[in-house]
């Protein structure tokens, strides 16, 4: 009897436990490219439309900025993001063609967008663009910067539809150093790296010699630099040697005072 029963609970349990839900068709993965990349022509697009094995490839953009795909034509894609050609594809299929398509949309290749990166880089030149792309990275994919590079570079912007272009100066090894924020590039930026500016020390200090300015560097830091003062040096009375209107000009100095390119900095000898 106990049997029965137990047969008949087990039964009913059965019954009341849910059944386990279908396997759902996967949603389109989020493409590794970050959204805000504008597609271009040229770019090569891998398109995948699932359960739609013969639809799923890569697709070129033209030089028009169109990509040809199968049932809907030539879609307009250069100037969107990828999110927004994924939501016209899908679109333009689930209107007679798919009952609702799940599209997803990634960069194969990425042929339409650059920067260009000159002066002090061991490898100048055009570089492009693979998704977002940020200042350190440009500078790297360019060889990094010559060891006569200044700290400080320009970035130009260019404004849409006109010759003007946004600068901004930047100081790209205080980047290297965690200070401050990368900076994110767009397409047709031109970096340029300039060559250091330098100045000249001599007299009482240990190391006299050529030395590149770094912006902001003033009388007591380029003393530093040259490896301090003799046991005859003094810090008082130091002297510059600097073009002023075109004339060479002596001007005497304080240990604030900041270096300026060119200068030739002159430290003499103390009073006993």
């Amino acid at each position: 009897m106990n049997l029965v029963i137990s047969l008949l609970v087990a039964t009913l349990l059965a019954q009341q436990t849910p059944a386990a839900p279908a396997p759902q068709r996967p949603e389109p993965a989020a493409a590794a490219t970050p959204a805000r990349y504008m597609i271009g022509p040229q770019d090569l697009l891998k398109i995948t439309v699932f359960d739609e094995p013969d639809l799923t490839n890569s697709y070129r953009v033209d030089g028009d900025g169109f990509v040809t795909f199968p049932y809907i034509g030539r879609v307009p894609s250069a100037g969107l993001t990828l999110p927004e050609l994924q939501e016209r594809i899908r679109t333009l299929l689930a209107a007679g063609f798919i009952r609702n398509p799940q599209v997803r949309v990634e960069v194969g290749e990425f042929k339409s967008q650059s920067v260009l990166v000159s002066g002090e880089v061991r490898q100048p030149g055009k570089i492009t663009m693979t998704g977002s792309m940020t200042l350190l990275e440009a500078l790297a994919a360019a060889g990094s910067a010559t060891s006569s590079a200044s700290s400080e570079l320009t970035v130009a912007h260019p404004k849409r539809g006109t010759e003007d272009s946004d600068v901004i100066r930047i100081n790209w090894k205080d980047l290297q150093l965690g200070r401050g924020t990368d900076v994110g590039l767009q397409d047709g930026d031109i970096i340029n790296v300039p060559k250091a500016q330098t100045f000249f020390i001599t007299g009482q200090i240990r190391n006299g010699g050529s030395y590149v300015l770094e912006p902001g560097t003033t009388m007591q830091q380029a003393i530093a630099m040259a490896g301090g003062l003799t046991e005859r040096g003094s810090d008082r009375g130091i002297t510059v040697t600097r073009l002023i209107n075109g004339k060479s000009t002596d001007v005497k100095v304080t240990l604030e005072d900041k270096v300026q390119p060119n200068d030739t900095i002159i430290v003499r000898n103390r009073f006993f």
